[in-house]
């Protein structure tokens, strides 16, 4: 319950938590103090919020009181009733706003991501639908400025790619990208279609959230490097060095490669840096089925396996069967246009949580 004593606690909180990140043992650690400014940035909406919903409370109560009191002077009473219709009008807004910020914090959702799209089933149709995600999210990412760099590629010879990933880096980039992993389905006309049949194929695409060196230890002697001639478009070192790099983390089996870049040494970084977000993604997922409860309550799991959306072409039809959402205008989305989609993602998400808040 959120009252006066609630807010009170909080500003203790804070006042305890900005001692503590002035501390040296905090300040000179930096996963301490990324934890402690967190918490300290959600402990401080969350007192914003209150306040102003608290404010409204009590401006509402002092209306109400002065309306049941007879002997106020109809000016006063006048007053009051405007400010009761005010507040009741700001309320809902203020009461949500306030609930939104009861939701702990995702650590997550401030990271940059590693994308990973790989064709499915549908022949060469996959790998074309491959190539029109990745123009899709790319359009998408120069809107809103952020920035996208090839990390690994696997041509398609019809077309598109087989599979590629690539790094986005910007602001809140996973919170906006989280809910986009699963199988992705089109159903179009492909190209080589003589007869004009309706074809259905599939591709998958992975979110991973990059990680940090603090946040994952890999250790040398778990790691098997293999470097071997880079191929497929990329200039001319293309086919003339050994710059590619195959990484194998022997403990879990995670295998990732870099050939994107023209060094051998930029080629590893890169790769190393997929690794770390894999380790991390299958610890995350590992965390998450041992609390099945929280898992139901996300926007889908994120599986490969979960077919999270459909692209009708003959019909221009969106469909994202996770939220219901159906919308007629693909050829935009193709374009880029995805921030209705992700938004309708994020709110949903968000009044799911909002409802697991309330039944606690």
């Amino acid at each position: 319950m959120i009252n006066h004593s609630y807010l009170e606690q909080l500003k203790i909180q804070l006042s305890d938590l900005e001692t503590r990140m002035s501390q040296p043992e905090v300040s000179a650690d930096p996963r301490k103090m990324k934890e402690c400014m967190q918490e300290y940035s959600h402990k401080k909406k969350l007192a914003e919020c209150a306040t102003r919903y608290l404010n409204l409370l009590d401006t509402k109560t002092e209306s109400e009181a002065i309306l049941a009191d007879g002997g106020s002077d109809e000016e006063l009473r006048e007053i009051a009733e405007m400010e009761i219709t005010e507040v009741e009008e700001k309320l809902p807004p203020a009461e949500r706003e306030m609930m939104v910020s009861l939701i702990p914090p995702d650590p997550t959702d401030s990271r940059n991501v590693i994308m990973e799209i790989r064709a499915g089933t549908g022949g060469d149709e996959a790998g074309i639908f491959c190539g029109d995600l990745y123009r899709m999210y790319t359009r998408y990412f120069d809107v809103k400025g952020w920035k996208h760099r090839v990390m690994d590629v696997s041509p398609s010879e019809s077309g598109g790619y087989k599979e590629i990933s690539f790094s986005v880096e910007g602001e809140d980039v996973y919170k906006a990208l989280k809910h986009e992993g699963g199988t992705h389905r089109v159903q179009r006309v492909p190209q080589t279609e003589t007869q004009g049949r309706v074809h259905t194929s599939a591709a998958t695409v992975a979110v991973l959230a990059e990680v940090e060196e603090v946040d994952i230890e890999i250790r040398n002697e778990d790691l098997r490097i293999d470097t071997y001639r880079a191929q497929g478009a990329g200039g001319q070192h293309v086919n003339t060095t050994d710059s590619a790099i195959r990484i194998t983390h022997i403990p879990t089996g995670t295998v990732v490669q870099c050939q994107d870049e023209r060094s051998q040494h930029k080629n590893k970084a890169a790769a190393l840096k997929v690794l770390r977000a894999r380790i991390y993604d299958n610890q995350q997922r590992e965390n998450e089925e041992a609390q099945a409860s929280e898992r139901k309550s996300m926007v889908g799991s994120g599986d490969r396996s979960e077919k999270i959306r459909t692209y009708n072409f003959p019909q221009n039809r969106l469909t994202d069967h996770r939220i219901g959402l159906t919308i007629y205008k693909l050829d935009r989305v193709m374009e880029g246009d995805l921030e209705e989609t992700l938004t309708a993602l994020y709110e949903h998400d968000v009044e799911i949580r909002i409802k697991a808040q309330m039944a606690d």
